[in-house]
């Protein structure tokens, strides 16, 4: 397997509390690596690492190296990494503007001006969202009037049309119901196959149903990482198992 994203001695703090304690994680090429774990486990913040997002709160430290390709993430230029690495939000963050407008936010800031080129990147990035035939009669329509559900998946599209290779879902379906969760966690099992995805989900179900790995978090440290199959089946760690069986959390 190919390694996508490679984390070396990871150490992040907020001020004086280390949040991060010495992490060392391979993301592979074409998974989709869920992590679990209680709250204040460090999760969030490391998924924020991937794409330098925490750089933007004052109080943020961090030592190590994370390199996307072989290439640390601290040389690449911002505007470029949070393109190759978009992130999908726990609540969806529509823009007050309409469905296309949405999808061609981004492609736009990136020099996109073809008007036909656009409407190929909405359809294209609606289809693999799951969510072309539930919009495609509407596209001018405002996109705060879709369900909230509709509304994530656009939000998975708008991140789909500026070409990401590697997508970040920190608790995508956090607000959503059964169906729609059920819709979202389709799509990312679909995208699998074309992207990387990390997913930080406090829903162990769900991340047995959908990850390919799972890596287990605890109080800023990796306890575990394995097949989702043997991380529900046959941890190696106690901790993971009394985890993922409602024994804390």
């Amino acid at each position: 397997m190919v390694v996508k994203i490679q984390v070396n001695n990871l150490n992040c703090w907020f001020k004086n509390t280390q949040v991060i304690k010495s992490l060392f994680l391979s993301i592979l090429e074409h998974e989709i690596l869920g992590i679990i774990g209680p709250a204040n486990s460090g999760k969030t913040t490391f998924l924020r690492c991937l794409n330098r997002l925490n750089d933007l709160n004052p109080h943020f430290k961090s030592k190590g190296e994370i390199l996307k390709d072989g290439r640390n993430i601290n040389t690449i230029k911002l505007e470029t990494l949070r393109q190759e690495i978009g992130m999908v939000f726990a609540m969806p963050i529509s823009l007050p503007m309409s469905i296309y407008d949405n999808i061609t936010y981004g492609a736009k800031q990136h020099g996109i001006k073809n008007k036909k080129e656009l409407s190929g990147i909405v359809e294209e990035s609606l289809v693999k969202a799951s969510l072309w035939d539930e919009v495609k009669g509407r596209l001018d329509q405002p996109a705060l009037q879709l369900s909230g559900g509709q509304q994530q998946r656009l939000c998975i599209a708008r991140t789909l049309a500026v070409q990401p290779e590697v997508i970040l879902f920190d608790e995508p379906c956090s607000g959503l119901d059964p169906i729609s969760t059920a819709k979202v966690e389709e799509t990312m099992i679909n995208l699998k196959d074309k992207y990387t995805i990390v997913l930080v989900t406090n829903n162990v179900k769900q991340a047995a149903r959908v990850s390919s790995r799972i890596a287990f978090f605890l109080m800023g440290e990796l306890v575990e990482i394995d097949t989702a199959n043997d991380i529900f089946v046959k941890p190696s760690d106690r901790r993971t198992e009394d985890y993922i069986t409602g024994r804390f959390g």
